[in-house]
């Protein structure tokens, strides 16, 4: 990223990483060890916008847009819109986490 990050946001960082690989996956590489890195170029925009705030529609859209103008694939909203909510889940998640151990 560039820039270096909080013990929380490097866990949320590694987090949504792990999502874009294995959950949102719309080229279906998820299995090739060798494609680990396929959606790293999208992995800044999307922590991005779970840092700024954004709505699950918001992430989704972003996802959908990737998927259809930068890939050319069809669109999947309904799955784009899960990713979405599991990268805010996540966002919740690594938050409690370090908020309770900051305690």
């Amino acid at each position: 990223m560039g820039t270096k990050l909080a013990p929380a946001e490097e866990e949320l960082y590694r987090r949504t990483d792990e999502v874009l690989h294995y959950v949102w996956d719309p080229i279906g590489v998820a299995g090739t060890p060798l494609a680990r890195d396929e959606y790293f170029g999208y992995l800044p925009q999307v922590f991005r916008l779970i840092q700024a705030n954004a709505s699950a529609e918001q992430i989704a859209a972003y996802l959908e847009e990737v998927t259809t103008v930068g890939m050319g694939l069809p669109a999947n909203s309904g799955r784009a819109l899960k990713v979405a909510n599991i990268l805010l889940h996540w966002k919740e998640t690594v938050a409690s986490k370090f908020d309770f151990l900051q305690r």
